[in-house]
């Protein structure tokens, strides 16, 4: 971790009381997401936003201009949460009231809910209004600890509304409340100090309600919506649900092989309530991940040992619609690299915290507290196909977070508070959080 170098650095970070950390570029799996470096008594060193140096305080031997005491407290890297839809408008309390007072799904979109429902809202809501209601909502995961988030479309529908989702994307990853006028096309938007990277990704979520609708509106995907998206550069991956009540396995090929035509990476949305080829789909064409799983089997989870596609669970859809939560103990065991996700939307996963995804995935994922940090970081990352973030290592992003206790493990242990009291990115203490 030592990186020997005669430049001074900008920053040091002192009173470290751990630091725990993945090690190595790539994604872990099985047993090896129980490895961690865990550093007592550590520091610091940044310089133009990048790590120097890493390791114990006692061993630093240089320079620094600006020295930053933490007063004893834990660092980890910081998060990345490689799943969430934090564009809609409108909301689904009514849809929670009524299934909370026990309504079924097929009532519940009879009445006009559902789904569809926050289709119709954010279809007839402008670019500006987009970003202004997921500005609070990402500032909230940066406040929990993640310092790369993915940002799904899918609520759009017509071809003209889905990429509206993505400007609004790409907007929040720039800061701005207008599309952008750089030629800059770096989808995956490298760290720029004190922003948090936004990673989009084109999500076909939902066919036509009408089936004989359902092929011409494949076809407009194929043939205008994802060459438009690659053309803008305003989508770094393509996912698609796959799913009984949505879309089968053989349409989904055909449209991310579009997908991999255009340059764009894979991912699907596979088996949440049932097997349907989806998991099988995604390996197959080398996807960065399927998420969900929840009703993944034990004769599918062998499929994942030695994959480079990432098994991400997300278990706030467990929590919230009381589903069974995918077997992310049994997949490990398996050999799988598994990340976690907050799946942050309205209907089945109102969890604004990544700090809580990994919290909840110990417990209802069956995950263990060294697993999961390593699941919301570097294989996290993988599954977005990023590979300098997630990790505390000389030369890499100088994205971290210092938690309120001294043990790193506070992390995922826990529950009803933030664990969090500073997220940096970039080597800057970004606003907005704790003083």
């Amino acid at each position: 971790m030592n990186f020997s170098s005669e430049k001074t650095a900008d920053l040091l970070v002192t009173g470290i009381s751990q630091l725990a950390t993945p090690l190595g570029a790539g994604a872990k799996h099985g047993v090896r997401m129980s490895d961690l470096l865990v550093i007592e008594g550590a520091a610091l060193a940044i310089a133009d936003g990048r790590f120097l140096w890493v390791g114990r305080a006692a061993d630093w031997s240089g320079e620094a201009a600006v020295t930053v005491d933490l007063g004893g407290r834990a660092v980890v890297p910081g998060l990345v949460d490689p799943h969430t839809h934090a564009v809609w408008a409108g909301d689904r309390l009514a849809d929670f009231d009524a299934r909370t007072s026990g309504g079924t799904y097929e009532e519940i979109l009879a009445a006009g809910g559902g789904i569809r429902s926050t289709i119709r809202a954010t279809a007839a809501a402008s670019l500006d209004e987009l970003v202004e209601l997921a500005r609070p909502r990402i500032g909230a995961l940066i406040a929990s600890g993640a310092t790369v988030i993915e940002v799904k479309s899918g609520y759009g529908f017509s071809v003209a509304a889905e990429l509206q989702m993505l400007e609004a994307i790409r907007s929040l990853a720039r800061g701005e409340a207008s599309p952008p006028t750089s030629q800059n096309r770096d989808v995956r938007h490298p760290t720029v100090r004190g922003r948090a990277r936004i990673v989009p990704t084109l999500l076909i979520h939902v066919p036509p309600s009408d089936a004989a609708e359902r092929a011409s509106y494949v076809d407009g995907v194929i043939g205008e919506l994802i060459p438009e998206a690659a053309r803008r550069g305003i989508a770094a991956a393509v996912d698609v649900f796959v799913e009984r009540e949505a879309f089968s396995a053989a349409e989904a090929e055909r449209i991310l092989t579009c997908a991999q035509q255009h340059g764009l990476a894979v991912k699907l949305h596979a088996d949440q309530f049932h097997s349907v080829g989806g998991l099988e789909l995604a390996l197959r064409m080398g996807g960065l991940s399927v998420d969900h799983l929840e009703a993944c089997t034990p004769a599918q989870y062998a499929a994942f040992a030695g994959a480079k596609t990432i098994a991400t669970v997300l278990p706030g859809v467990s929590l919230h619609l009381g589903l069974p939560a995918a077997p992310g103990r049994a997949l490990i065991d398996a050999g799988a690299a598994v990340a976690v996700g907050t799946d942050l939307n309205p209907g089945s996963s109102p969890l604004f915290s990544t700090s809580a995804a990994l919290a909840l995935a110990v417990r209802l994922n069956g995950l263990t507290a060294k697993e999961a940090l390593v699941a919301g970081t570097v294989n996290a990352a993988c599954a977005l196909g990023i590979a300098d973030a997630g990790r505390i290592e000389a030369g890499m992003p100088a994205d971290f977070l210092v938690l309120e206790d001294r043990d790193w493990r506070s992390l995922v242990y826990t529950l009803g508070a933030n664990p969090v009291r500073e997220t940096w990115i970039g080597g800057v203490r970004i606003g907005g959080l704790k003083a």
